[in-house]
């Protein structure tokens, strides 16, 4: 293999992994809200089917309190089937930038690390804005979250950049203990590089959301769905499911 050919498969493989490395069955959609006092034992899983090619599964569980009226904190270990069963830990931590109502838009900001525990890979940096709207029952949601790995060095030598992705859904409250909506992930590649449209990772689908009652004073709250694929790199099929109860 000559050089110029060495280094198009090189280039070739950043695209993808940049397209490919938000990509995650069992995230969820972040929101701005914080409740000072609560706290919030969640799970969440997530299975995705990429035609042929051998699906991926992933669980979480974690904790996460409300320290202040603006900012939440939480740790989590998630582990995903993929990459001979790598388990990881997880730091999130949420800011509410203003008063819900304040303003037309409600706006909050979220950082999350996370390195892994068992497995090889490479610690990675999650952020970016998260933004809500409210119109009565209708809840809007739009986030845009920018991903980036350091540390261990990529197995494959490709070297890390700064990824760009996004999160959206539309919620409509049917009920006072159920509703459903709309709810689409994706990711587009470097955030100042996107990759080609086909290698681009699209999901949207449908979405499901209520409460549980229980025995106690609280409920458990859910968000369940089915996602497919909208592009040719994202997977034909994903399936997520996150499970919160709120103390």
């Amino acid at each position: 293999m000559n050089k110029q050919k060495m280094m198009a498969g090189v280039v070739l493989f950043s695209m993808l992994h940049a397209a490919t490395v938000l990509a995650g069955p069992a995230d969820y959609v972040f929101t701005p809200k914080v409740e000072k006092g609560e706290w919030e034992l969640d799970v969440n899983y997530g299975s995705n089917r990429p035609g042929s090619v051998q699906g991926r599964n992933d669980v979480s569980v974690g904790v996460g309190y409300g320290v202040t009226e603006q900012w939440f904190t939480g740790l989590s270990i998630k582990h995903e089937s993929a990459q001979q069963g790598l388990t990881l830990a997880e730091w999130e931590n949420k800011f509410q930038l203003d008063e819900a109502g304040t303003y037309p838009v409600d706006m909050g900001f979220v950082v999350e690390l996370e390195t892994p525990i068992r497995g090889k890979g490479p610690n990675e940096i999650r952020f970016g804005p998260l933004l809500e709207k409210h119109y009565e029952k209708l809840q809007l949601n739009g986030n845009v979250l920018f991903e980036r790995a350091f540390g261990q060095a990529d197995e494959q030598g490709v070297p890390y950049v700064t990824n760009i992705g996004y999160q959206w859904q539309s919620k409509y409250q049917w009920r006072s203990t159920f509703g459903f909506g709309l709810q689409g992930m994706g990711e587009m590649g470097q955030w100042n590089k996107w990759a080609a449209r086909a290698q681009q990772n699209h999901r949207a689908g449908l979405l499901l959301f209520g409460q549980i009652p229980t025995l106690g004073e609280h409920n458990i709250n859910f968000n369940i769905a089915a996602l497919f694929g909208i592009s040719a790199a994202a997977p034909n099929h994903t399936y997520r499911m996150q499970f919160e109860y709120e103390l």
